[in-house]
Order: C-alpha cells, then structure tokens, then sequence
C-alpha cells in the first residue's frame, strides 16, 4: 500500500510540472463538462491532501485556505426534526450556518444524499423538491443521488433537476438503457481551488429502474480526468460506514470521501493519505471541514456541528418554506398521497369504519366530556397556531383515524374528523355502534407511540402522559396507580 501511495504521489508531481511547462493554467477551472454532464460554478471549497494537492500548491496565486460543508440524509426534513421545542435540524437553520461560514473564507456546500423523504409518495415528491429549491438558494455546488433520491425514480430525478437546477452528480448509477441519471462529475469551486466531485451510492440501494455500479471502480474510471484539472478530488459517498470506511481506504489517490448514511456522525479522520467522515441523522448533524496550506500541501480538519437554536431561521428559506406550505395548500392532498395512511388489505369488514368521536356521546357522554378537556381534544388548533395544518405529516397525529375509512381524508372533506378523536386510539367503531358487544379493534395502549415517538415527544413517559388523557373512573384508577407505582 505504501509503494502504491508512493506512486500515486509521484505521478500526480509529475503531471503538474507537465502542465506548467506547457503554460496550463489552473486559473481557467471553475466549472466544466464531463462525461456529458455539466458542472456548477458558485462560491465553492475544497481541498487536497498530501501529493494531491501538488499541482496546486506550485501556484502563487492559490487560495490558502477553503471550507467544506457537507450535509447528508436530510430524509425529508426541510424543518427541525420533530413538532417539540429544542428539535435540531431543518435548512432554515443550516443557510444561516452556511451564510456566516461564508461571511469568513470561500465555502462550498455539498448534500451527500438522502435528502429525499422514506417513501416515493406525491407528498414527498413536492417536500423534496422543495428542499432541491432550497439547496439551490443556499448554493450548494452538488448533491449526490442516496438510497431515497434513487427509490423517486429516474423520471422523477430528472424532472426535479430540470425544475429546480439543482447539481445532482452520480457517478456509479444508471437507469434501464444505461442511461446516467445526472452528471457523472462535476468541476466546481473558485477558479483558484477547482474542486472535482464524484458521487456514489451504495450497491444495495439499487431499484427495478435503476443499477448501481461498484463505488470503487467507478471512481477510478473518472478519477484521471478531475486531477489533471482540480486541486482536490472528493466523494460524495452514500454509503453505510463499513463500506464507506472501505472505499476511504482503497483511495488513496482521492483527497476526501464524505458521506453517509452511518449509525452517527463521524467526525474527519484519515485513512493515510485520504480524508472520510460522515453526516446523517436527518440533518441535524453537518460536516464542516477547513483545508489550509501548510508547506505547500492543503491539510484537512474539521468536526460536527449541530444544527440547533443558536443558527436563527434564514430569511430566504423560510419564504421557501412559505412557498411549500402554500402549494400543499392548493393541491390539499388526499391520505392516499401522502405515504402516511395505514395499509390496509384489499378486503374489510363493510362495519370497519369510522363513526366519529359525536356518534359515542350518547353512551359515553362523561366520558367525551372529559376528552372535550384533554389536549386530544385540541390538536388541530395547535396546528393552525404553528401554520402547519396544511401538512400531511403534521395531520396524520392530530386528526382522528388519518387514512382509515370514513376517517380524515383531507381539510377539504375532513372537518368533522380533526383533532386526536376517541378512534385514533380505539380504531374504526362502527361495527361497535351497531352492536356494542363487539369490542373497538384497538388497544388504545398500543396506539400511543404511533405519534409520540422519539422525534415528536423525547420526553414520552407512559405512564404520566396516561394520566393526562384517562377518562373515566376505571381509567382514572388505573392511571393513579400507574403514577404510584402500583
């Protein structure tokens, strides 16, 4: 590996000494075509390690320094994670991180992939291009194709790089006719520092529609091109961590491997020559690297950052998301569309309905007074206060039976199904109203974490938050008991 390295080194010296003595210019390189695809120009960064950075490092009219911003698997959160206060995340936050960064030294913003929401519904499809719309406006030089970016569909890739002009790059995928779905490479960066991008994606991640080459392999088959021209090399790398500690390994030609997604962040570190790191966790947690020349070679540190309340919502993102809330407004999404309403088999029960929380008032009137007091009672207004009612993610916890039948379908068809009612605990219960001896089809115990999850209530204690909703006296029993430790 050491002979190898060794090699590497030497021939990248070479290839600049060559370039020099036929008057090359670096100076020329800030964007450019490659295997087709085009490149993005924009306020970019980069940087090289060891005899990577050769080439460069014989110019006097270099940059010194450079900043890198990597997010990665943003899945879909184009807000803070989560409807509680404290939640990180969201692009609204990380354009007011970038825009300082920006403020001090040349930066360049990078999404490693999987920003795209877990499923390919019509609900995802707006939000994700929303977030390729915001990107765009944050500058960001490219963004590689990850797990759910592929499961849209290269139809869909396409038709929102068209739209947005977002810089997709995927290196190792291709659609049925072997068709690249983006720019293979991309050349960005200041006309001092060209950075070339590569992207790839893990094998595993392929679709019916689309194949995925090995990383490796891909990479080296463009890798002689970027640096003849650029002074640092990255990749874009949607991998899981043993594979993208792998690949970091096996490249040593390569200055930056940066990716996802992996259990947790990973701040950067070296493998010899080679700089890798990750950042997931729907983009709470970016990547923020600096190179800076140090005897004439660019050397990389850097760590995580969170992205939390202390970086104030962008102006510009929040009338992007203005402008996403304004066109699910219009379009009023049906369930169906949404990804967020149960499956269910092909065949029901005629009685598997909902009734509305109304129809149980007549035998269970102390008990739907008392639900009338609960926060339950008032879920959809505490949407309307956070001007998220018009969201399908925010609606399918704070309506009652979201998607099931007869249950809230949309705001148009839905106003006697909104708020957490009796059958978003206790299930579908018209069969129950025609005959009381059948019992409601859910355990309401069990319905509590569909909606009170880690991301949503952190702090969810059973037995405490039960205390808050019990009703009636056995309920209320059971509950003081629970608090006592009974």
């Amino acid at each position: 590996m050491k002979i190898c390295r060794r090699a590497a080194r030497a021939a990248r010296a070479a290839s600049a000494i060559l370039l020099l003595a036929l008057g090359l210019s670096l100076s020329g390189i800030g964007c450019g075509k490659h295997d087709g695809g085009s490149g993005n120009a924009g306020s970019g960064s980069a940087g090289g390690k060891g005899g990577g950075n050769a080439s460069a490092s014989l110019r006097g009219d270099s940059l010194s320094t450079m900043t890198i911003v990597v997010c990665g698997d943003t899945a879909g959160w184009i807000v803070p994670c989560g409807c509680t206060a404290g939640q990180s995340g969201g692009l609204l936050r990380r354009a007011s991180y970038v825009e300082q960064l920006r403020a001090a030294a040349p930066l360049g913003l990078f999404d490693a992939g999987g920003a795209a929401g877990a499923n390919a519904s019509q609900y995802e499809k707006l939000k994700f291009r929303a977030i390729c719309q915001g990107e765009v406006k944050m500058g960001v030089l490219a963004h590689n194709l990850g797990r759910s970016e592929l499961a849209l569909g290269p139809g869909t890739v396409r038709a929102i790089a068209e739209e947005t002009g977002v810089p997709f790059v995927s290196t190792n995928t291709a659609d049925r006719d072997g068709q690249p779905l983006a720019s293979r490479t991309l050349v960005v960066g200041p006309p001092a520092w060209p950075i070339g991008v590569l992207g790839v994606a893990s094998p595993q991640y392929a679709t019916e529609e689309i194949s995925v080459a090995d990383a490796r392999e891909s990479v080296l088959r463009y890798l002689p091109e970027l640096q003849q021209k650029c002074r640092t090399v990255l990749v874009l790398a949607y991998l899981p961590e043993v594979e993208l500690q792998a690949l970091a390994e096996s490249l040593p030609e390569v200055d930056l491997v940066l990716g996802g997604p992996t259990n947790q962040s990973i701040a950067p570190r070296s493998s010899g020559p080679t700089t890798w790191g990750s950042s997931t966790s729907k983009g709470k947690f970016l990547l923020q690297l600096r190179g800076a020349v140090v005897e004439r070679r660019a050397v990389w540190s850097g760590q995580i950052v969170e992205m939390d309340e202390r970086f104030a919502d962008h102006p510009d993102q929040r009338a992007n998301l203005t402008a996403f809330y304004r066109r699910l407004e219009e379009l009023d999404l049906p369930a169906g569309d949404s990804g967020f309403a149960p499956r269910l088999p092909s065949e029901l029960p005629m009685d598997f309905r909902v009734a509305g929380t109304t129809s149980c008032a007549p035998c269970h009137g102390e008990i739907v007074d008392e639900w009338r007091q609960s926060a339950h009672a008032h879920a959809w207004q505490t949407l309307l206060d956070k001007q998220s009612a018009v969201d399908p993610y925010c609606q399918h916890c704070h309506t009652t039976a979201y998607g099931l039948p007869s249950g809230f379908l949309n705001r148009a068809s839905g106003s006697d199904r909104l708020d957490v009612g009796c059958e978003s605990c206790h299930g579908p219960s018209a069969a129950h109203l025609r005959d009381s001896r059948l019992r409601t089809p859910y355990d309401a115990a069990d319905r509590c974490r569909q909606c009170h999850d880690q991301e949503n209530s952190p702090a969810f204690d059973y037995n405490g938050y039960w205390a808050r909703i019990a009703h009636g006296a056995a309920a209320r029993s059971c509950a003081s008991k629970l608090q006592a430790g009974d």
